[in-house]
């Protein structure tokens, strides 16, 4: 799988880097600040891109809008964005566009297993997300007049490994359940959000989240 890689901190991208490769990735480039990021995307064409969203000059959404151009630009290449810090706005500018994308904090990096099979599964057009990400969002439409406010405890851990993009097996394995019951939650979740079902793993993430950030902020 070949990809490129945007990270204005040196020793963070060269391991970033070194782990991909050793889990054979073929790293095509690797890059400081988001223009020649997107110089190196035209010029590779990879499979995969991984980029910060802090980048030079100013340290603010350089990466992110670079990733948002990348998107538009090659609707079926993956992309996923790291930071340090979960902010509820970049995952909406991720769901724009077509293809695989995630949104990952980089505390998981350390996480080697975890974090390459994330990344495989954005370069194969899935979606995947933080866990506190996921949390954040599923917490602000819990206290809301949301939908979400009305789910048990049960179905809120099945909706948030639902956002993150996991399969029902997936999910049935982290809980401990049967297949079958985490369909009848996700068909009660459905219901719940007025969503219409659908087995595809990538677009109930998308229908999950759009309904997500739908849902009003917390009354104050």
């Amino acid at each position: 799988m070949r990809v490129v890689i945007g990270e204005d901190e040196v020793l963070l991208r060269t391991g970033i880097a070194h782990i991909l490769s050793n889990d054979g990735f073929d790293v095509l480039a690797t890059v400081g600040d988001a223009f020649h990021l997107e110089q190196e995307v035209e010029r590779h064409r990879p499979d995969l891109v991984l980029t910060d969203i802090r980048m030079p000059p100013t340290h603010t959404d350089e990466g992110l809008l670079a990733a948002v151009r990348i998107r538009r630009a090659r609707p079926n290449l993956g992309v996923v964005v790291v930071s340090q810090h979960v902010q509820r706005r970049y995952a909406t500018e991720l769901l724009e566009g077509g293809g695989g994308f995630g949104y990952l904090l980089k505390q998981r990096i350390a996480d080697v297993h975890t974090f390459t099979a994330d990344l495989r599964r954005v370069a194969a057009g899935g979606t995947a997300l933080d866990p506190e990400v996921v949390s954040v969002l599923v917490a602000r439409a819990s206290r809301g007049a949301s939908a979400v406010a009305r789910l048990t405890p049960r179905q809120i851990e099945v909706l948030e490994l639902m956002a993150q993009g996991r399969s029902n097996a997936a999910i049935a394995a982290q809980l401990v359940l049967s297949e079958k019951a985490v369909v009848q939650h996700t068909s009660r979740i459905y219901d719940a959000l007025g969503l219409p079902v659908d087995a595809d793993d990538h677009r109930r993430v998308l229908a999950v989240l759009r309904h997500l950030q739908a849902a009003p902020p917390p009354a104050t």
